[in-house]
């Protein structure tokens, strides 16, 4: 199969974010929200119709980083821990969709009026007045910096609910654009002033964002290519600025206008009369200064032969939808199936916003739809049947399949192993996991009993895919382990946690495990514990080493067949620790971010390694080099070798997504589910997979 819009459709990894298409819902806020100013169900369902649609990213917009910032009563608080239910809700209803998920973060600076409700001024960049007569007082550097750290907590406490890329809104005249303007921002501190000065509000806040969320979070900047307003930004500035940016913005979002001005938001919202794609030439003119940032561009797109085109050409990277994912959020998936000529083009009517404001909802002149997307989304008609080909037999797959059967679709499930299970099979033998064996022999005698044809030791290729000529292709290749770039890391004895979960007696008397996550955890519990005779055979509580805290290393050995075990890990946390932290701790670990750390779990594991006195963790220890007497370590202790016959590794997964999109063109409908999206747990895998499976026909 040849795909019509093969640009429009190619996926795009940033960091460990999959965007499986180039066609991006833009930020859009409602005012659907509850009294606290948290999202409500309906506020979920209008973002989740996107992803079912097709978007390969969908934006929650204007997502306010404090209460305070806020310009109106109706705007998404981002400050409020209560906020976590219906935020959590909201991103995984995107991503079970296979769209990334992302929030935009605002302030609204001299134009925060919520300020006005308990004194008669409000705070800027610089002293001035609002055309009212509000006086505005110039913010203190330390309030500065005291906002740049609100802007941090959000995009931390959205990445703990699910999100996965942030979007930072620098234009429209918010407050980053604000200190960005050479005529708003007149102060004659570090903060403003000159260029450089102008430029520091928003660098700090990236590089403060990149450093507390990590840089596998994707980071996208939204900046105005004109204000147009008087004596604001042009062109000129936002490639200035752009420049500055590029590489420490993954993604610069091309917008126009001004937020505040009636005529300039007619720039940022193109009415009926502008062209199709009127704000691209300011995308495609810093595009030519960038050589590391992705370009996006939005503003009046409607035909996906046009998008592609401008893809194609290189212009732009991205193409962001707005008002057209009201008129058709199925624009992306009727592109992709050859129903191009089905899509429901936005009149540009400007009935959206006219409702909105008026009753707090969004309805589309055309699309009644809109306004009532929870009814859309769990209508269930009896799907049009499709013939299903599900590429990896692991937990995802097995579930995909199963889910697309039950549906009544014709199914293909392909392995290229000799069973069903993936990963999870090595872990059989694992006296405290029996009961995730216990899982998958269920699943699979379940597929038996099916209408699945099953194809064990099968490859999937193009060629296979060609001659089963599927509607429908769900990878789930899964992932495989990454190799620490290590001296010594190929040496004989070294192997990754798959190989010693598979056969543990590889593993010798002294073992280094590299990695102090949930799998090097319970790889390290399994070691013990046979080493020890099992759990039962242990006597004493014994102890947990922690490097950090001053504990005894286990690295001396034991007498007879013990065996001793040594977890290294380079941060100064480990999983069985986060119980312990309050939620402003944790924000300030990054790798406790994901909302698939699962805390309770860890308390499990903390308790059950105190059985072992010859189990120990290293924390803030990294391995220097594997030798042949054991491996070097920097850490609290300073530099030092830690003795083992037997090192292995379990930093993480390395995604199979390079073989996965490989196959993005070959079948009608197409999806990528599980670890070869972003390696994750078994509530990921069967949630997205059986989200994928259902999606199929309903169209």
């Amino acid at each position: 199969m040849a795909l019509t819009y093969p640009h429009l459709f190619k996926p795009l990894k940033l960091g460990r974010t999959l965007f499986p298409n180039r066609i991006f819902s833009s930020p859009q806020d409602i005012y659907r929200l509850t009294a606290e100013g948290f999202l409500d169900e309906a506020a979920t369902a209008f973002y989740e119709l996107k992803a079912f649609g097709g978007h390969g990213a969908v934006t929650v917009g204007d997502f306010f980083v404090a209460r305070e910032a806020r310009s109106h009563l109706f705007q998404l608080v981002g400050d409020d821990i209560r906020a976590r239910k219906s935020l959590t809700r909201t991103a995984n209803a995107l991503r079970r969709h296979g769209a990334a998920a992302g929030v935009e973060l605002n302030h609204a600076g001299k134009n925060a009026r919520m300020l006005l409700e308990t004194q008669d001024f409000l705070w800027g960049v610089a002293d001035g007045e609002q055309a009212d007569g509000t006086p505005i007082r110039q913010m203190s550097g330390e309030q500065v910096e005291a906002i740049i750290e609100q802007y941090v907590q959000a995009a931390a406490f959205a990445v703990r609910c699910g999100f996965n890329f942030i979007c930072v809104h620098a234009g429209h005249g918010w407050l980053p654009a604000q200190f960005l303007s050479p005529s708003e921002n007149t102060r004659t501190d570090t903060w403003g002033g000159s260029f450089e000065n102008r430029m520091r509000f928003l660098l700090t806040l990236l590089k403060a964002l990149h450093q507390r969320i990590g840089r596998h979070i994707p980071i996208e900047v939204r900046l105005s290519g004109r204000e147009a307003i008087a004596h604001g930004m042009e062109l000129d500035d936002a490639i200035a600025i752009s420049r500055e940016l590029d590489g420490l913005a993954d993604i610069i979002h091309l917008s126009a206008g001004y937020h505040e001005s009636p005529a300039a938001s007619m720039v940022s919202h193109p009415p009926f009369y502008a062209p199709e794609g009127v704000n691209l030439h300011y995308a495609v003119e810093v595009k030519k200064h960038l050589s590391r940032s992705l370009v996006s561009t939005v503003g009046a797109f409607t035909d996906p032969a046009f998008m592609e085109e401008v893809l194609a050409s290189g212009q732009v990277d991205i193409i962001n939808l707005g008002r057209q994912t009201l008129a058709d959020p199925f624009l992306p998936y009727k592109a992709r199936t050859g129903r191009a000529d089905e899509i429901n083009r936005c009149l540009r009517c400007m009935t959206c916003f006219s409702t909105s404001t008026a009753s707090g909802i969004f309805y589309c002149a055309t699309n009644p739809v809109i306004g009532h997307e929870r009814d859309s989304l769990n209508e269930t008609p009896g799907p049009l049947r499709r013939r299903v080909l599900v590429a990896g037999g692991g937990v995802g797959g097995m579930q995909a399949a199963l889910t697309a059967a039950e549906r009544g679709h014709e199914v293909i499930l392909v392995e290229k192993a000799d069973r069903l299970g993936g990963v999870l099979n090595t872990e059989r033998a694992v006296p405290f996991k029996d009961k995730v064996g216990a899982y998958l022999d269920t699943q699979i005698r379940k597929i038996a009993r099916r209408n699945i044809e099953l194809r064990l030791n099968t490859v999937v290729t193009p060629e296979l895919i060609g001659q089963i000529a599927p509607d429908a292709l769900i990878v789930a290749f899964g992932a495989r382990p990454i190799k620490p770039p290590i001296r010594g890391i190929d040496g004989a004895e070294v192997y990754s946690a798959e190989e010693i979960f598979a056969d543990s007696s590889r593993a010798g008397r002294r073992v280094v495990i590299l990695g102090g996550g949930l799998v090097g955890l319970e790889l390290g519990l399994y070691l013990a514990s046979e080493g020890a005779g099992g759990a039962d055979g242990v006597t004493g509580a014994g102890s947990v080493a922690s490097e950090g805290a001053g504990g005894a290393d286990a690295n001396a050995g034991e007498a007879g067949t013990t065996r001793t075990v040594s977890i290294l890990e380079m941060s100064d946390i480990a999983l069985p620790m986060m119980a312990a932290l309050d939620t402003s701790e944790m924000i300030n670990h990054p790798e406790l971010l994901s909302p698939g750390v699962n805390i309770v779990h860890g308390i499990a594991i903390g308790e059950m390694m105190k059985r072992y006195s010859t189990l120990s963790l290293h924390l803030s220890t990294r391995a220097l080099e594997i030798e042949e007497k054991g491996v070097r370590v920097a850490g609290p202790r300073g530099e030092r070798l830690i003795e083992a016959d037997t090192v292995v590794y379990a930093v993480g997964q390395k995604a199979l997504d390079d073989e996965a999109l490989a196959l993005y063109g070959l079948a009608p409908e197409f999806s990528v589910i599980g670890d070869c999206v972003t390696p994750g747990s078994i509530i990921d895998a069967t949630q997205a997979a059986y989200q994928a499976a259902r999606d199929i026909g309903r169209l």
